[in-house]
């Protein structure tokens, strides 16, 4: 099936803005395939990979695991403190991803498919979408749900967030913007318009 005809929606956001419930709402609801850049990412550094190898030559055994697994605590204290170090991660794995997600596109028989990319601006991969869904809430909001659900000090959660495009720009380049400051139910709500005028359901 040509991509021409397809409904490719790249769905991102900051850190911690909602990007999962979406993804399960849409997948649930709709019941659309969910193409995760999180878990291409986790697929590129498993165990005995080339990349997870790179990673070891450049930090050595202080991002490796008891188990030969990579410590993704101690990795994220250098790169989210040191520019060059993310840049180097991000060349590395980032190719990956884009192979896997242009793969399973082309493998997915389906009309439509959501491509979940928390670094959809960054990794420069807005080419493989149709539309660009934002998942939208506040810096103070972001670095309060951070702090709980990674269990991280504030310097720890502004460092993640500041490691991103700040969110305020990316509104300025998507399509649909959902804003995931009060309740799951108006989130929704949102989703559902978005999804609607669309494919003309409503």
């Amino acid at each position: 099936m040509s991509n021409n005809l397809r409904r490719l929606i790249g769905l991102t956001g900051g850190i911690a803005t909602g990007k999962s419930t979406v993804s399960r709402y849409l997948a649930d609801t709709y019941q659309l395939p969910i193409l995760d850049a999180d878990l291409y990412a986790r697929e590129a550094v498993q165990a005995n990979s080339p990349i997870l190898l790179n990673i070891f030559k450049r930090y050595g055994d202080r991002v490796r695991l008891p188990d030969g697994n990579l410590n993704r605590q101690q990795l994220g204290e250098i790169i989210f403190n040191n520019l060059e170090e993310k840049n180097w991660l991000e060349s590395q794995i980032h190719p990956y991803v884009r192979n896997r997600f242009q793969s399973e596109i082309e493998r997915t028989d389906a009309q439509t498919i959501v491509l979940a990319i928390p670094l959809l601006f960054e990794a420069k991969m807005t080419d493989l979408t149709t539309e660009i869904w934002l998942v939208y809430c506040s810096s103070q909001e972001q670095i309060r749900r951070l702090i709980e659900r990674d269990k991280l000090s504030k310097e720890q959660a502004i460092a993640r967030i500041q490691s991103q495009i700040p969110i305020e720009e990316k509104v300025a380049w998507a399509d649909v913007i959902l804003d995931n400051s009060s309740t799951l139910e108006n989130l929704f709500r949102q989703i559902d318009d978005a999804f609607c005028q669309s494919t003309n359901l409503k």
